[in-house]
């Protein structure tokens, strides 16, 4: 179904940044989008909890939640302050689209060296994350929009959330990105997101757009291995090794529906899922040029047109691996 948009009603209007459709249209919740639209409609005024509250239906404490959230994921920046009185007064402004400055510290950060931050992953008391977050407002914020996203914090979610942003230097929205995704797929246990982490700043996946493709491309994955599950008829997933037998198909861009040809064909020769069986005709296919099915239907039908007008020709029957290889590039089935 297409889909347009009726401009003869617009009046007047205002912008959404496009980070948040490039980026948050799928990890941000509904009250997180509402309160931005609503910010975004009075940029510029002054508005309290309350007015936000009132005119998204948000509570008063989801409606500052979801402030803080937009302004550590950058997207909005305050004038002002939210008070722990709900009637103080907001007002916020779109984040100018701008390169992040990498080497900006925050200001208690350069007032205060009290308490200096773990330079490796090391289990921090309770007494010592209170310090830390006492000399850190980056930290307490991050605390704040962490539990809006996965709940009450744990302490070993805390150290685990001081060691992502200072030893490993993911940035404040990078790690909110991440723990969104993580709530989103229901990962949120601490050795998930911290492997995830890991990797994120291994290969310099430190900036929103490389978060979020990096997010998209793991997203595409799942729904390709689902995809694989249910036209192989599997009630449960896939273990390390069919899952990289998967991740060569896709990489190597087999169609799924080439794939379901090729589990077809397995199920006829030897009448149970092999991946491995799978993966060898596959692979037969591909280095005699056919890439989809209609290929080698094609292929197929030439050649029994072939074998009728050569009455002489020996049937093969063999259905052993080998043999079947042997067989396959000349389309006898």
């Amino acid at each position: 179904m297409e889909y347009k948009v009726n401009c003869g009603i617009w009046g007047a209007m205002f912008g959404v940044p496009v980070i948040v459709a490039d980026n948050f249209l799928k990890l941000a919740t509904g009250d997180q989008i509402k309160v931005l639209l609503y910010l975004l409609r009075c940029s510029g005024k002054i508005c309290t909890s309350e007015d936000i509250s009132a005119n998204t239906g948000v509570t008063v404490q989801a409606a500052e939640d979801a402030v803080l959230f937009w302004q550590q994921a950058n997207v909005i920046t305050p004038q002002g302050t939210i008070s722990q009185t709900v009637s103080n007064p907001i007002m916020v402004q779109p984040q100018q689209p701008e390169p992040l400055n990498t080497t900006s510290q925050s200001a208690s950060q350069q007032q205060s060296t009290a308490v200096k931050l773990p330079d490796h992953k090391i289990n921090l008391s309770g007494g010592e994350i209170a310090a830390i977050m006492q000399d850190s407002q980056d930290i307490r914020d991050l605390f704040k929009v962490a539990e809006s996203i996965i709940g009450t914090l744990k302490n070993s979610q805390m150290n685990s959330i001081i060691w992502m942003y200072d030893h490993l230097g993911l940035k404040k929205e990078v790690i909110i990105i991440l723990l969104t995704y993580c709530a989103s797929i229901e990962k949120t246990n601490t050795a998930y997101v911290e492997k995830i982490a890991s990797a994120w700043a291994e290969n310099d996946i430190n900036t929103m757009e490389a978060a979020q493709d990096e997010i998209q491309k793991r997203n595409a994955t799942k729904d390709y291995i689902l995809s694989i599950m249910k036209k192989f008829e599997m009630n449960r997933r896939p273990t390390a090794k069919q899952a990289e037998f998967i991740e060569q198909w896709k990489s190597a861009g087999f169609q799924l529906e080439l794939i379901h040809y090729a589990y077809e064909k397995t199920i006829e020769q030897i009448n149970k899922l092999s991946f491995d069986y799978i993966n060898k005709i596959l692979l037969s296919w591909r280095d005699s040029g056919f890439m989809t099915v209609q290929d080698v239907k094609n292929a197929e039908s030439d050649f029994k047109k072939n074998k009728k007008g050569n009455p002489s020709k020996k049937d093969i029957k063999d259905t052993d691996m080998e043999g079947y290889e042997s067989i396959i590039n000349q389309f006898l089935y």
